[in-house]
């Protein structure tokens, strides 16, 4: 059975490793990056590379993008040579940015006017979880069409989870992030306290992590946090940008979000100290120095 061709859009730390797995899995692949060196990886490996959305795009069964915002994903597929603008009626479009609900439902509008379909795809994950093939996709959109793009989602995840129609997985994946995020700054602010007030630093946090407090995340921000590794996983402008999106998502249904609100002055305080490329762990080096 032949399979479908696909045109990935975004090869960021997320994007590059999701492409790669469509690669190995023997999927006709074409990618277009607006940083034509983060594509030669994939060249080398048998991709086509495109010069625009637009050209990625053209002929392609399958459109999928991993970007870093709204505004990031309105210009690739809407803007001037856009991917929608190339894209053939009938062609399935896979949007796995951590977008706004309201942009998500505008594409879903964008689509429809040109006969093809959309599928938001969000995912839980990191840059490991990427490259292996283990990501946990939030889809919202119509079954048949789920079921259409399901063997291609099959590859970059160990999940599929359909959690309702357009605009549901983005609301998801916000929620989502926006509790890590809580979590990584409470977490911040006690290791803070721990380190500044003289306590055994390795048995309170054996304790704190072992103990009720211990979720995944709190155990992988105790590990980084005290080696002080920063390679990003996930970049802390992006975590920032979720939980700025997810408190406005909140206003909007009458939720004020006040952890979200606070979470986000904190990492708005480390992005001023140009800590915005470094993984989202380093939130705690500023709490350090006050």
């Amino acid at each position: 059975m032949t399979k479908p061709s696909i045109a990935f859009l975004g090869l960021g730390i997320m994007g590059g490793g999701m492409a790669n797995r469509l690669l190995g899995a023997g999927f006709p692949l074409t990618v277009y990056n607006r940083n034509a060196d983060k594509a030669k990886p994939l060249a080398s490996a048998g991709a086509k590379v495109a010069a625009s959305p637009k050209a990625a795009a053209a002929g392609a069964d399958i459109i999928i993008s991993m970007l870093a915002d709204d505004v990031a994903a309105r210009a690739i597929w809407l803007g001037e040579n856009g991917a929608l603008a190339g894209a053939k009626p009938g062609a399935i479009l896979i949007e796995c940015s951590t977008i706004t609900p309201d942009w998500i439902k505008e594409l879903d509008a964008a689509a429809k006017k040109a006969n093809c379909e959309l599928l938001e795809a969000p995912v839980t994950g990191t840059k490991p979880h990427a490259a292996a093939g283990e990501l946990t996709f939030l889809v919202g959109g119509s079954t048949d069409t789920l079921e259409k793009a399901r063997p291609v989602l099959a590859v970059m995840s160990k999940t599929i989870a359909h959690v309702g129609p357009i605009g549901s997985g983005a609301m998801v994946k916000l929620l989502n992030n926006v509790l890590c995020a809580v979590q990584a700054v409470s977490f911040a602010e006690a290791l803070a306290l721990i380190e500044k007030s003289g306590l055994d630093r390795a048995k309170t946090l054996e304790i704190l992590t072992q103990g009720t407090p211990g979720s995944p995340l709190v155990r992988t921000m105790a590990t980084r946090m005290t080696v002080r590794d920063y390679t990003p996983n996930f970049a802390m402008k992006l975590m920032a940008k979720d939980v700025g999106y997810a408190h406005a998502m909140g206003q909007a249904h009458g939720v004020d979000f006040k952890t979200a609100a606070a979470a986000l002055e904190i990492f708005k305080n480390a992005l001023a100290q140009n800590l915005g490329e470094q993984d989202f762990s380093a939130v705690v080096e500023p709490l350090r120095k006050k």
